[in-house]
């Protein structure tokens, strides 16, 4: 199943909603997030609740992402992780890295602290 994106505003944050697969054969999320990033938006949450599958790849995008929106001075929270992704975040300690919520609200906040 291919990734697809809906996205949403909450409170000046970007809510990028994600459904499929994130991996090697699907790059949409980074393309989306570049843009975004170029139109500068710097406060995100991504939601992972329907995304079944994360390979090596697609944890480097998401990697990648947050790397970016770090270096400007934006916020990224991961919302709603299966628990099979959650596991992935664990076993490769991401979850010391990404600021990883159970409840819109909370990741709403936490993204909500970018710099202007």
């Amino acid at each position: 199943m291919p990734l697809t994106i809906q996205q949403r505003t909450v409170s000046e944050v970007l809510v990028l909603d994600l459904t499929g697969r994130l991996w090697i054969l699907d790059l949409p999320l980074r393309d989306r997030m570049n843009a975004l990033l170029a139109e500068g938006n710097r406060r995100f949450v991504l939601n992972l609740a329907g995304v079944e599958y994360i390979d090596s790849s697609g944890l480097g995008q998401l990697i990648t992402i947050w790397t970016s929106i770090r270096n400007r001075g934006g916020q990224m929270a991961v919302l709603n992780p299966t628990k099979r992704v959650q596991r992935l975040f664990d076993i490769t300690r991401l979850d010391s890295v990404f600021k990883i919520c159970d409840k819109e609200k909370e990741a709403i906040e936490l993204a909500s602290k970018a710099s202007a």
